[in-house]
């Protein structure tokens, strides 16, 4: 498997990203502590959570994703590595505004 690519058909991508942004809209902390890094609390079902990022890890395999907490308390975590910024980028593209990370 190639850690390299995503495996999601292009018809498919804004769906993904509509569907991140739909999450990180709700979402009560959105912040930045590195480029390759996102750190996300919202109060969301557990379940969503773990469905989205387990269908994200299935086609884009450089994603690094971990989910804590429980219904209506989530923290989400993503992780990329430095030649994937540009994707984390467009993942958080429909959050609020956040600060912009030193690069």
């Amino acid at each position: 498997m190639s850690f390299d690519a995503c495996t999601l058909p292009t018809a498919e991508i804004p769906l993904r990203l509509t569907e991140f942004a739909a999450l990180f809209a709700a979402a009560e902390l959105v912040e930045r502590p590195a480029p390759t890094r996102l750190r996300v609390r919202v109060a969301a079902p557990l379940a969503l959570v773990q469905d989205l990022t387990a269908r994200e890890s299935e086609c884009c395999s450089f994603f690094d994703f971990a989910v804590t907490g429980g219904d209506g308390a989530v923290e989400l975590t993503v992780a990329v590595p430095p030649a994937h910024v540009d994707v984390l980028d467009a993942l958080v593209a429909g959050a609020r505004p956040l600060p912009s990370p030193e690069r």
